[in-house]
């Protein structure tokens, strides 16, 4: 039996878009385990160059919904969101249906999405609905400072004597420091990413995503992320959105929802707008693009058990015009 897949983007936080449709029967959750651990594998020992996990895409019972996103991570676990993977999702759902403007089903809630005006030639886009929010303990998984039921601009002694963090969901967790660029581009994210998803750290038991920001002025920010399952990522939609609320309440002059923040990362460009809803609920709409780099089919026993010679490519050509996208950003 072969498997059809689809290397796609979003600001180069990479995939496999997996469609469990194409099969007579889905896919187990340890075979797709096990494909995520195979397939993403960098360096050569994944399929082509690697991604940043699995996004698995199947039908959804829910109402005015077109379809389920699952997020593999790339060492198997399973993530319960994924912003840049939702972008191109839409795309495909949207594509398949000949619909602009619908709603997905992940995890936690179903999320509108909508096609949006392409970045440039041949770089689609996509907004996509990232909620719900939370800056709960609890839920965050979160055991710092005195078992505080918040941390909102806080220093935690165990991770650093000098940083102030945030912790907030979205619903992925998220901790969240500003910084300065020294620190941005130095080794402390690193130290800290690692040691918070070693599986043994006391303060977030199940891992975080760890990002630092440098504000590069008004509205206008970068991110950088250690992702949870993942490592350093070329970006993390999740956590850009995460890094944008937090802008609005911490950092801007006046608290001002619904403007455009323009988000920078080492994978490319989005763009952010946070908004505040009647019942006081924050929510971020996260616009960028939605890339398909390439169409893969090889046997699936042979992606099981990580055997890639038989595999076959067809590449759309979209890479080439992102790239030069992203060469125009720097330029500007």
């Amino acid at each position: 039996m072969a498997v059809k897949m689809i290397k796609v983007h979003g600001s180069g936080n990479d995939f496999y878009l997996l469609d469990q449709t194409q099969f007579q029967a889905p896919l187990s959750d340890a075979d797709l385990k096990q494909l995520a651990i195979n397939i993403c594998k960098r360096d050569g020992a994944g399929l082509y160059d690697g991604a940043d996990g699995v996004l698995v895409v199947d039908k959804s019972e829910h109402p005015q919904v077109l379809g389920r996103m699952r997020v593999i991570n790339a060492d198997g676990t399973e993530a319960s969101m994924c912003g840049n993977g939702l972008r191109t999702v839409a795309r495909y759902l949207g594509t398949q249906n000949s619909q602009e403007d619908f709603r997905v089903q992940t995890m936690y809630a179903d999320l509108k999405v909508q096609a949006v005006a392409d970045f440039a030639a041949h770089v689609p886009a996509y907004s996509v609905e990232i909620s719900p929010v939370t800056f709960d303990a609890q839920t965050l998984g979160m055991h710092a400072n005195n078992d505080a039921t918040t941390i909102i601009n806080e220093k935690i002694p165990a991770l650093s004597a000098d940083l102030k963090f945030s912790a907030v969901a979205v619903p992925n967790p998220h901790l969240i420091a500003f910084v300065d660029h020294a620190t941005l581009v130095g080794p402390e994210l690193g130290r800290i990413g690692k040691w918070m998803n070693d599986g043994q750290n006391q303060i977030f038991p199940d891992g975080v995503n760890v990002s630092f920001v440098e504000i590069l002025g008004p509205n206008a920010i970068f991110v950088r992320t250690f992702e949870r399952g993942v490592g350093f990522t070329n970006a993390c939609g999740t956590a850009m959105s995460a890094s944008s609320l937090m802008y609005v309440l911490l950092h801007q002059e006046s608290t001002d929802f619904n403007q455009e923040i323009h988000v920078t990362n080492p994978g490319g460009m989005v763009k952010t707008v946070v908004h505040q809803g009647a019942d006081e609920e924050y929510w971020m709409e996260l616009i960028g693009n939605a890339t398909f780099v390439r169409i893969v089919t090889l046997p699936l026993e042979d992606a099981l058990q990580g055997d890639y010679s038989p595999a076959t490519a067809t590449e759309t050509g979209e890479q080439t015009a992102y790239e030069d996208f992203v060469t125009n950003l720097a330029e500007v």
